[in-house]
């Protein structure tokens, strides 16, 4: 079974590493949070009346939306409800760590098909790897450690070719990309979308996160899914974030311009990046690369080695914050690479 081994260590510095908001949640949340009161916390949490409107928020009825404890339950629980003996859940590689590490845990057999080195989305390999076997299809889009996409069509098509799969679209960076099919949920029989809160929500504290998909499909999963599993402050506290579009559209659009910036920044250090389409850009450092995180650790800057990652030796992913942040993270990035090809900093 394949595990999964979270870093270690303090994260009292700039954290450009775990690709979550990098300053704080909405003020609205820090209010409701404040109003919460002890005996509140004596009760049972309710999911019903906030899957009702988060679902009213994407425009879905409350049947086909389910709250989970981070989206990493999200994919756990579709995971155990429709993987067995003998199936296959399919996925391109590099990806999010947690689909092979959830699938592992079940007997199903995973199939991974490598991107190539532009870490594009594999789509005609992935096509060709569905058979009758092919039970979930998961696919980051956008993708983590890259940043690439896979388009409408894409989506549409694999859902197409696999009627007996369900297809797992995750969205955890919407917000930074602005392109979703949550709008199919419902009308393509096999597509179930997982969102996060963890992300531009500033929530990753609460652990949220929500699957959406056909009436028929949810009612399995919720038979699987824990009735208690997302506490009573993060159901608190969800409403506020929603309704704080103001905050949630100024953070995206901060970001989006720190990427722009920082991007011209790494073009001009001569370090080779990949188009990302989220908040974090996957660059090339190198066989020094582990020489690297620990400099930009020393400079007050947490970024994230990838090189263990299928295809992705050399490479670090560095989480896109605010303008000032990433000014700050040239800053660290130039030094680093400077003491790097000195070779004054070696182990």
């Amino acid at each position: 079974m394949k595990e999964y081994h979270p870093p270690l260590g303090s994260r009292e510095a700039m954290r450009l590493d775990f690709n979550e908001n990098t300053i704080e949640c909405s003020p609205r949340v820090r209010d409701r949070l404040a109003q919460i009161s002890a005996g509140a916390l004596t009760r049972y949490p309710e999911r019903e009346p906030v899957e009702a409107i988060v679902a009213a928020h994407l425009g879905l009825r409350a049947e086909q939306v389910a709250l989970t404890n981070g989206v990493d339950e999200a994919i756990h629980v579709l995971f155990e409800t429709f993987l067995e003996a003998g199936d296959e859940v399919l996925m391109p590689v590099p990806t999010y760590t947690m689909y092979e590490v959830y699938a592992s845990a079940t007997d199903a057999r995973v199939v991974t098909v490598q991107a190539a080195d532009d870490l594009q989305f594999p789509f005609d390999r992935l096509v060709a790897g569905i058979t009758s076997q092919t039970k979930v299809i998961a696919i980051a889009n956008p993708n983590s450690p890259s940043g690439s996409v896979a388009t409408r069509e894409q989506l549409l098509e694999l859902a197409r070719r696999a009627p007996q799969a369900v297809l797992l679209v995750d969205e955890a960076y919407f917000h930074f990309f602005g392109e979703t099919i949550m709008d199919l949920v419902g009308t393509l029989p096999n597509l179930v979308v997982a969102r996060t809160f963890s992300k531009a929500y500033g929530l990753a504290g609460l652990r949220l996160g929500l699957l959406a998909g056909p009436v028929d499909l949810m009612r399995w999963v919720r038979r699987v899914l824990s009735p208690y599993s997302v506490n009573s402050l993060a159901l608190a506290c969800l409403p506020p974030a929603l309704e704080d579009t103001a905050y949630l559209n100024w953070y995206a659009g901060e970001v989006l311009a720190a990427r722009a910036e920082f991007e011209a920044a790494l073009d001009a250090a001569g370090v080779r990046r990949w188009p990302s389409r989220a908040n974090f850009v996957l660059v090339d450092i190198g066989a020094r690369h582990a020489e690297f995180v620990r400099l930009m650790r020393d400079a007050g800057v947490l970024v994230r080695d990838r090189s263990r990652d299928p295809g992705c030796d050399g490479r670090v992913r560095i989480t896109i914050g605010t303008r000032a942040q990433m000014k700050q993270a040239v800053t660290a990035l130039n030094s680093a690479l400077s003491a790097l090809q000195t070779g004054g900093e070696t182990r």
